[in-house]
């Protein structure tokens, strides 16, 4: 059975991570009032023209829209680069390398028999796992398995889109960051919080998938600033740290170097573009022109 979860679920899995980091959490400075809009032409003298696009990982098919001004860009750039390469063949065999929750811990040490009888029955209903099978991964993976049941209907992907334009393209595919990258960041976050925000999700489904609908509409605005607002209080200061602005400082440096090569499409979870320490402010701050694109 877990061969095939890995096979069906690994990429759905590694899209959700990222919807987790890149959509929930936002910083608590006080952002920048930025335009609505969710692409961003990038310049400067020692680049090549560039654009980044805020993308919310996964959300249902009948939210999903493309729009032509995001189809243009694309079109006019030669490299396509996500947080994560969508495209590595060693992605799934990356991913369960570093699942597993450090030190021996495992979730029935940190749930009551009650708590992993509710998480045996959504998961079973989600994915067709038990909590057994499950026993050592980190929580927080443990929640990404169950986000998709949020999603009513079909779930779509702009990074997934984004991989099929640009395999029809030939156009390469980078990645800002490793598997390992993302998934070791939750070793950093004490594992008793990480099963606490699971329970969370397992016991208040409604409040779930009521911020999912409010999100998905804030994002259909490309409202950058209302996603902000929305999002303030999902995680600590200490969590916003580790899961946002630390990544978002790292990430600058590695566009500049993409740029530098190629006209490159970069495709982030909304979240990273706002706050004083989001990827907009970050790169002006480094120098470069930042232009929202409204049509």
């Amino acid at each position: 059975m877990m061969d095939s979860f890995r096979q069906k679920n690994i990429k759905r899995t590694l899209i959700t991570v990222g919807l987790f980091i890149g959509v929930f959490i936002l910083n608590n400075a006080q952002a920048q009032e930025l335009e609505n809009s969710l692409l961003w032409r990038i310049e400067k003298a020692d680049i090549k023209t560039s654009f980044v696009y805020g993308t919310f990982h996964l959300l249902p098919q009948e939210d999903f829209e493309l729009k032509e001004k995001v189809k243009r860009a694309f079109e006019s750039v030669e490299l396509v680069v996500m947080e994560l390469d969508m495209d590595d063949g060693n992605m799934q065999a990356e991913m369960m390398r570093n699942m597993q929750m450090k030190g021996g811990m495992t979730l029935d040490q940190l749930m009551t028999k009650d708590d992993l009888k509710l998480l045996d029955d959504q998961l079973s209903a989600t994915v067709n796992l038990t909590a057994e099978q499950v026993n050592t991964f980190k929580p927080f993976m443990v929640e990404t398995f169950l986000l998709p049941s949020f999603i009513e209907g079909t779930p779509a992907s702009y990074e997934m889109t984004f991989v099929q334009m640009a395999i029809s393209k030939t156009i390469a595919i980078e990645g800002l960051e490793e598997v390992s990258d993302q998934i070791n960041l939750f070793d950093q976050i004490p594992y008793e919080k990480q099963a606490e925000d699971l329970l969370d999700i397992l016991k208040n489904r409604q409040n779930m998938e009521k911020l999912f609908a409010r999100m998905i509409d804030i994002y259909k605005k490309e409202d950058i600033n209302g996603l902000y607002q929305e999002s303030l209080d999902y995680f600590d200061e200490e969590e916003v740290s580790i899961l946002l602005n630390q990544r978002n400082v790292k990430w600058i440096e590695k566009m500049a170097d993409f740029s530098k090569e190629k006209a490159t499409f970069f495709a982030v979870g909304a979240g990273h573009l706002g706050g004083e320490l989001g990827v907009i402010t970050l790169l002006r701050q480094a120098g470069y022109k930042v232009t929202p694109i409204l049509e």
